[in-house]
């Protein structure tokens, strides 16, 4: 089947999500996806049915006991093979900024005072202030600036402060703010052959298709389940080699646990149940599409990720081009997302009103959005924009529908 030529069925991916019946919901145009997406009916059901039947401490003999381990390993079983990794690299955690926060305390007993650690001004403050709190240890933190013009971290720019002292990178796959795809397999390339540590951010491009992190090369990567359609949880892959050595971050018998080691409290039992769901939507969204032809998960994935990506494009790219042209408006990024070299999140400035007098306005007309700096106060700062009244920010997924942007087109065009 010749994918390019499928298109995504939208009445069947909105019959799944049970937000756009409800009354509450159901009028509204959703554009803060970035923020949050709305979660389909099969993490609800998983949900709903682990609080009834399964609420018990997990792991015992009796069968609600047995039920409720057996769906929590299922679903981290299921999200390794989804993003091509192995069980025991797969960390659940309450949030990125906490799996962070987390990682880069085990980090910090492997460097000497000198040693240097490198973030960038594009990313979200979840992948920078774990970071440059390592200061305090006696690391140098160098910035790695993104290109003014462009908006892109340069690889070049990279290429002239890697070194030998060089321990760490921290860098985002996708900036919440710009928008670009950085080239996460070329920063692992360059950074391995000076035997440094990739921790890549995907929280930002996760939810327009997740990756295969083997592909990529990165050593750590995290992405935040609650943008990709699931309950408030985020997901950390380390690669092995470099997990199983890390300091225990975990009560004291766990210390040759790993992943426990990483991963304090553990996860919240009925959300790391519901994920599930999520392979459940889209295992549901593979079968509809391409039929019932057994494959891998990862080839699943894979096909999914190319279905929806060519729908975003097709959604995000009126109003890319709508926003560059029209001179009332600044447009944050790429004009256009050509084979995903950036997100359909969108940021932009009027030239008329303040962020926070239109983004009022687009709410009166039920259009789902907000401004804020979105936690990337460092590149708002960097593009000299007010960190306070921040950008408007339209993020669409791939539920959302051509009709709903050709109508923000319009009331934005009424509103100049």
């Amino acid at each position: 089947m010749n994918i390019s030529n499928l298109k995504l069925d939208l009445d069947f991916v909105r019959s799944q999500f049970p937000a756009f019946k409800d009354p509450l919901c159901k009028d509204w145009s959703f554009f803060e996806n970035a923020g949050g997406s709305y979660v389909p009916k099969q993490v609800i059901d998983r949900l709903n049915n682990f609080m009834i039947s399964t609420k018990v401490q997990p792991y015992a003999e009796y069968p609600m006991s047995k039920i409720a381990g057996d769906n929590m390993d299922e679903a981290t079983e299921l999200f390794a093979k989804m993003i091509n990794a192995k069980n025991k690299e797969i960390i659940i955690g309450g949030s990125t900024s906490i799996n962070l926060y987390v990682l880069s305390n085990a980090l910090k007993y492997s460097l000497k005072p000198g040693d240097e650690v490198i973030v960038t001004n594009q990313d979200h403050e979840a992948n920078i202030s774990p970071w440059r709190r390592l200061e305090e240890n006696g690391a140098k933190i160098i910035e790695w600036k993104f290109n003014l013009d462009n908006h892109d971290l340069e690889l070049s720019d990279l290429e002239k402060i890697i070194n030998s002292k060089t321990k760490i990178i921290a860098v985002t796959h996708c900036s919440n703010i710009v928008g670009s795809t950085n080239n996460l397999k070329k920063i692992s390339k360059l950074a391995h052959q000076n035997n440094t540590i990739v921790i890549g951010d995907g929280v930002s491009y996760a939810p327009h298709g997740f990756p295969d992190v083997k592909e990529l090369d990165v050593d750590f990567y995290t992405f935040s389940l609650y943008k990709t359609y699931g309950p408030h949880l985020a997901l950390l892959y380390g690669r092995e080699e470099i997990l199983k050595n890390l300091p225990n971050q975990n009560h004291e018998f766990l210390k040759n646990e790993y992943p426990y080691t990483i991963n304090p409290g553990g996860p919240n039992h009925e959300e790391l149940a519901s994920l599930i769901g999520i392979y459940e939507y889209l295992e549901i969204l593979y079968k509809h599409h391409f039929g019932d032809r057994e494959i891998s998960i990862l080839k699943k994935i894979s096909k999914i990720n190319q279905l929806i990506s060519s729908h975003e494009e097709y959604i995000a790219n009126p109003l890319l081009e709508y926003l560059s042209l029209n001179n009332n408006f600044k447009l944050i990024g790429k004009n256009k997302i050509n084979n995903k070299n950036r997100a359909p999140t969108i940021s932009f400035l009027s030239k008329k009103m303040t962020s926070k007098e239109l983004s009022s306005k687009l709410v009166k007309h039920k259009i789902a959005t907000r401004n804020d700096n979105f936690y990337a106060w460092r590149c708002l700062k960097s593009l000299g924009i007010d960190t306070n009244d921040g950008v408007v920010r339209i993020s669409l997924l791939h539920y959302n529908t051509r009709q709903e942007v050709d109508n923000l087109i319009n009331i934005l065009d009424n509103l100049i």
